[in-house]
């Protein structure tokens, strides 16, 4: 028998919180492995795999993992990626390209993916977040129905506003900060708010808001640390039951959920190695001037932005935490071990790996349980492949039960 939501998020809970040590901690932030001694032989092992393993194991953490002799891979696997109702992209109805004009391609086929499971129906449209209307816009043409949309900022109302009054199509823009109280007066049992991609506390206000009002919900949440709260604070009163001070989740812990990428260009990607190389190679640079063995955050910088060389870079994160270079400094010796932490660290980063989609499973099923608590029937499903985006879980349900 298939798991229940309820089942399924308990039994999830155990396995990630027994082994809490292994993900909460940041290798980056330590010389070391941050579980200590707790899995003899796990960092060697770790240490020892090739540049494709470790690429192989980064897309594929499940998939003929050498880390199951200390980690529990396959129940990790069975909780988050089977026993659940997955779109194929391959038989979806296919929206005329002239609608995804002016929307960038991989978001158009997001949008296509997304449009595939929704619902029509009865019910009166709401765009949460509506940025310029793409959504809005194509459930307007495909239903042929009136959709509102909010948005807070004026500059993106216009401009969506424009757009649908150019294409024709039964969209209006209204400025509304959803996070604020009065944007109850447009939730109703005979609405339905959708957000493809919502942030945060913007998605938790449509949770909360939209179960207040007792309107349908077609969700699909994203980036759990952008939020106001240090500390994780569950929605569920099944997930407040279950944890305790000892495995606080962190933004840091939250942000480690949405870490997967599929989509970054490969230049994009190796821009991004050399940043990490660099920040390494300047935190043991800092930690023998400050005579102090810690990390100390530097912060980030633009795309774009970063230095020419390495050297530049130091001169700019010193500058930046107020710490006085010595004389002479042996670059290529410090940005040589940068690279050679680079290279650990992300083997290290594996442990987490494994970790990463079932806390994010957690973080979406607390906000199923919290529905199906409130009284709705509440279904989970995937939209749409990872390849496509790994923000596919969606989260779906009808009005609330009078």
């Amino acid at each position: 028998m298939p798991l229940t939501h309820a089942e399924r998020f308990a039994r999830l809970h155990a396995l990630l919180f027994s082994h809490h040590a292994l993900w909460s901690g940041l290798p980056f932030q330590t010389l070391s492995a941050p579980w200590g001694e707790a899995f003899p032989g796990l960092d060697d092992a770790l240490l020892a795999l090739s540049d494709a393993e470790t690429a192989r194991l980064q897309a594929r953490p499940f998939e003929n993992s050498p880390l199951s002799a200390w980690l529990p891979v396959a129940e990790l696997a069975a909780l988050t990626e089977r026993g659940m109702p997955s779109a194929n992209i391959a038989t979806q109805a296919r929206l005329p390209d002239a609608w995804g004009d002016g929307i960038g391609a991989r978001k158009w086929q997001q949008l296509q993916a997304f449009m595939a499971c929704f619902p029509a129906g009865e019910l009166s449209l709401l765009d949460w977040c509506a940025g310029k209307g793409h959504l809005a816009r194509t459930l307007a043409r495909r239903d042929g129905c009136a959709v509102t949309a909010l948005e807070w900022q004026k500059a993106l109302c216009d401009s969506g506003q424009a757009l649908a009054e150019r294409e024709n199509v039964a969209v209006r823009f209204h400025q509304q900060d959803v996070m604020s109280d009065d944007v109850v007066k447009w939730l109703t049992p005979k609405t339905r708010v959708a957000a493809l991609h919502a942030c945060g506390d913007l998605h938790g206000q449509l949770l909360e808001r939209a179960a207040q009002q007792g309107a349908a919900i077609t969700l699909v949440p994203c980036c759990y640390h952008r939020t106001g709260a240090e500390i994780y604070r569950p929605f569920s009163h099944q997930a407040r039951s279950l944890l305790c001070a000892e495995t606080a989740v962190t933004r840091d812990n939250l942000a480690m959920a949405v870490q997967e990428t599929v989509t970054a260009p490969r230049g994009v990607r190796r821009h991004r190695e050399r940043a990490n190389a660099w920040r390494l190679g300047f935190d043991l640079l800092q930690r023998e001037v400050r005579a102090e063995n810690s990390y100390l955050p530097v912060p980030s910088l633009a795309y774009g932005k970063l230095p020419e060389c390495f050297a530049g870079f130091c001169r700019w994160a010193a500058e930046r935490k107020q710490i006085i270079l010595p004389g002479h400094v042996d670059w290529a010796a410090f940005e040589a071990a940068g690279w050679q932490r680079l290279a650990d660290v992300t083997r290290r980063e594996l442990v987490r790996h494994l970790f990463r989609r079932p806390l994010e499973m957690w973080l979406v099923l607390d906000r199923v349980r919290f529905l199906e608590e409130a009284g709705y029937t509440v279904q989970l499903s995937r939209f749409c492949q990872r390849e496509l985006t790994p923000r596919n879980l969606l989260i779906e349900t009808g009005p609330l039960p009078s």
